[in-house]
């Protein structure tokens, strides 16, 4: 286990300095496009590791790792140009709370490189023909442009500076925390119930995951949103970036959450009448 994780941190750390060359060349032309080569970049250093070793889940830390590294870099940008120190922390804490906590999630469940999630072994072997062009396009760069896509209203919160910060951002900051929060209940409770060997092969439909079949995906959402709603709270003109948590919406209710909801269904015998009385995402009374 130790030799795994001294390769995935080998391997970010790679990826980080891959990134940071290869955005410098394009900081003078226009900054989001420096943080975006940057961005794929290190998608596709990661993206070799895993080949290497043969497990795609190598990608997993990618998600939460990358969005605060590039939170940091448009941080230090901002207050290089005399940007609010206070805009910043509003922004800058709830950002920081979700990748540590999502980074210290899959830290405590990650197996090792001999274990690889389940989707990505379904999506190779289902395409086995074009594996390596799943692998690339669909697992590593996928979610990579979607998660900056998606971090573009940050940008346009941290760069364009405001004489006075509004009420509304720390609205949104608040608005964002919760979101954070609820995903890191729903997380606990699901550890919690899967840490207990008489909940093997049972479906937890218990507290927060009796109203959704998926509340940690429900927080993540709302988080994404929660930066949109950053965005908005400085100008409604950045209206137009509502596309960015939209997309991210539709990536987890038509994909995410179906490949998990259809992958119980395989392997829990209860699993169908749950689905059939709960809510996907939201948080709903259950039917009858």
């Amino acid at each position: 286990m130790k030799r795994a994780f001294f390769f995935c941190f080998i391997s970010y750390v790679v990826a980080l300095m891959a990134a940071f060359f290869s955005g410098s060349y394009f900081v003078d032309e226009n900054l989001w496009k420096a943080i975006t080569v940057g961005h794929v970049i290190a998608t596709i250093v990661i993206y070799i590791s895993s080949v290497l070793v043969k497990n795609s889940s190598l990608y997993d830390p990618f998600w939460s790792v990358a969005p605060l590294l590039i939170a940091l870099y448009l941080s230090y940008v901002s207050l290089e140009v005399g940007g609010s120190l206070t805009k910043i922390l509003l922004v800058l804490l709830p950002i920081s709370y979700w990748s540590f906590r999502l980074t210290n999630n899959w830290r405590r469940s990650w197996q090792g490189l001999t274990h690889e999630d389940f989707r990505y072994i379904d999506l190779k072997q289902r395409f086995k023909k074009y594996s390596y062009l799943i692998d690339f396009f669909g697992i590593h760069m996928y979610p990579t442009l979607q998660v900056n896509l998606s971090l573009l209203p940050l940008y346009y919160v941290l760069i364009n500076d405001v004489t006075e910060v509004p009420l509304f951002l720390y609205i949104a900051s608040i608005f964002t925390f919760s979101a954070i929060i609820l995903e890191h209940v729903a997380d606990e409770q699901m550890y919690k119930f899967r840490s207990n060997p008489e909940n093997k092969g049972k479906t937890m439909d218990l507290l927060l995951w009796r109203f959704s079949r998926h509340p940690n995906y429900l927080g993540e959402v709302l988080f994404w949103w929660g930066i949109f709603f950053m965005s908005l709270s400085l100008s409604l003109s950045n209206l137009w970036l509502l596309i960015c948590p939209l997309s991210m919406t539709l990536m987890f209710t038509l994909v995410t959450c179906s490949m998990m909801d259809q992958r119980s269904l395989k392997s829990r015998p209860d699993y169908a009448s749950y689905m059939d009385r709960t809510s996907q995402l939201l948080l709903w009374k259950p039917k009858s």
